[in-house]
């Protein structure tokens, strides 16, 4: 009966966690706390919120977010090419539409979170997982840069679609047919200001 006790839980462990790295290891650690503290909050399905708890979900869901860098690959040269008034702007900008959006479908944060793959080179990252919701696996995968000490996340895909490259497809149309103003003009509109 042990034998059999401890196939099956060396069968549960992933093989990577064996010899994860100590960068591995932590942002492991950060994506896990993260995922605690939404459920948390989100407490059972049905669950009704207040503002209040709104803006603290959209602080832990987007807290780890660089959306400079995201900025980056969905302006692609139009970013180098912007004022840095500009720039500033979008960033601000896109950083509230994607902070409002991630509110839209809550469900999504009560999937059972599995961490396939881990890779590292002490500066940047690759996170792959898996989430789990009324039995549909979702591949989810999280592009990291190291800030100082802190990681953070510079672009993420769920489905395999990119967050960044999808935005990037729908502001380089309206940059090529209206300008970068037309598309300030219209995170604006998104972004209620």
């Amino acid at each position: 009966m042990k034998t059999i006790l401890l196939i099956l839980i060396g069968l549960t462990t992933p093989t990577w966690s064996q010899a994860s790295s100590p960068e591995e290891t932590a942002i492991r650690q950060l994506l896990e706390r993260r995922d605690r503290q939404i459920k948390t909050l989100l407490g059972p399905a049905g669950s009704a919120y207040t503002d209040a708890q709104r803006e603290q979900l959209k602080d832990i869901i987007n807290g780890i977010m660089d959306y400079e860098a995201m900025a980056k690959i969905a302006l692609q040269d139009a970013y180098n090419s912007a004022t840095p008034a500009q720039r500033t702007e979008f960033v601000t900008l896109f950083s509230q539409v994607i902070r409002d959006q991630s509110l839209a479908k809550l469900d999504i944060y009560r999937a059972q979170v599995l961490y396939d793959r881990i890779t590292s080179d002490g500066r940047t990252a690759k996170v792959e997982t898996t989430a789990i919701l009324n039995n549909i696996r979702t591949p989810v995968w999280y592009a990291m840069e190291k800030r100082g000490s802190n990681w953070v996340i510079t672009d993420m895909a769920v489905d395999n679609v990119s967050t960044a490259e999808s935005y990037r497809r729908s502001f380089q149309s309206v940059i090529r047919r209206r300008g970068f103003d037309a598309l300030l003009e219209n995170l604006r509109r998104r972004a209620g200001v």
